[in-house]
């Protein structure tokens, strides 16, 4: 299975990327992604309005209720994609075990009808008695040709779909996870600049009120040298939050491209499901009707069933006499 790559309009995608320009008291950050205060911001808009797609919803990051962490919104939607393999797969067990079911059916049937059980019944009762047991081994033959197609029209479909699905989807893991690395990592440059510069500054500061009050013997040279830094501190918070916004907005755009993909596969998972089981059940109902044809015959010849004419090809047949017995004579 090949990963597509889903896209959405460019325009909308770049109104709602987060790298675009706020202060830092229009946002708040959480696990070290970027998201507009709720108090200050006003409301986006979603990137697909009225279809509750996944690149919308998946933003944040969910408490784990197995433990203390949390669970990245796109690790929900990885989750849901594997148990829909898993249940894919249970279906298709389920199939097989109905396919066994049908097997060991016919093959029971196809024994009923080699029995002897009231083979010597005559005339015409007799001729639709043998035709329900071979009705029986019609029938047989009719579920065993079942079982086969349930086999490879919806079994087998079932359990091949996307056999490298799981590999697939570990790709996808990995490159999600990377570039979220990739951002924790650029945060964490960033906090680190900003303790530098907020140091800088007070060093600055501390140096200027002191010589301003003369507790200090600092040149003017001491006072530049420490702007310089401060100067230079602010350029490297500056610097490390346009790498971090840079790859947010790289984490951002592959969230929305890979979630997309992830909404696209699991339509045509659900579509592909939905077909194989519509095959089920008009194999059922061919084969309710193939069953229907088998007792055809049988009815014809219930219907043809003469408890008098059976009665005269038997006593014709098996007859001992017909001259009745009279009284004796002295």
């Amino acid at each position: 299975m090949s990963v597509r790559k889903s896209t959405v309009d460019s325009q909308n995608l770049g109104s709602s990327s987060p790298g675009r320009k706020h202060s830092k008291e229009n946002t708040l950050t959480i696990n070290c992604v970027t998201f507009p205060h709720p108090d200050t911001m006003p409301e986006q808009q979603l990137l697909k309005p009225t279809e509750w797609s996944y690149c919308d919803y998946f933003w944040a990051d969910k408490k784990d209720p197995q433990g203390n962490g949390t669970v990245a919104g796109f690790e929900l939607l990885l989750q849901k994609q594997l148990k829909g393999k898993q249940m894919q797969k249970e279906m298709s067990e389920f199939i097989r075990e109905r396919i066994k079911i049908e097997e060991e059916y016919a093959k029971n049937l196809a024994k009923l009808s080699q029995s002897s059980l009231a083979a010597q019944e005559e005339g015409s009762l007799g001729e639709a008695w043998a035709q329900v047991k071979k009705s029986l081994a019609d029938e047989a033959e009719v579920h065993l040709k079942f079982s086969a197609k349930l086999h490879s029209e919806v079994e087998k479909p079932l359990m091949n779909f996307r056999e490298n699905f799981k590999k697939d989807m570990k790709k996808c893991d990995h490159h999600i996870a990377d570039l979220r690395k990739q951002l924790a990592s650029r945060f964490a440059a960033v906090e680190k600049a900003r303790k530098a510069l907020t140091e800088r500054q007070r060093d600055l500061e501390m140096k200027t009120q002191q010589l301003e009050i003369k507790l200090s013997n600092k040149t003017e040279e001491d006072i530049k040298k420490a702007r310089r830094k401060s100067t230079q501190a602010g350029d490297d918070l500056m610097r490390c939050v346009d790498l971090y916004n840079q790859a947010q907005s790289k984490w951002f755009e592959e969230m929305v491209t890979t979630t997309l993909e992830l909404e696209r596969l699991e339509v045509e998972r659900v579509e592909m499901i939905r077909q194989h089981l519509c095959q089920y059940t008009q194999l059922r109902h061919e084969t309710d009707m193939f069953n229907q044809s088998t007792v055809e015959p049988v009815d014809q010849l219930l219907r043809k069933v003469d408890p008098a004419k059976d009665r005269e090809l038997w006593v014709r047949e098996h007859k001992t006499g017909n001259i009745r017995p009279v009284d004796m004579e002295i």
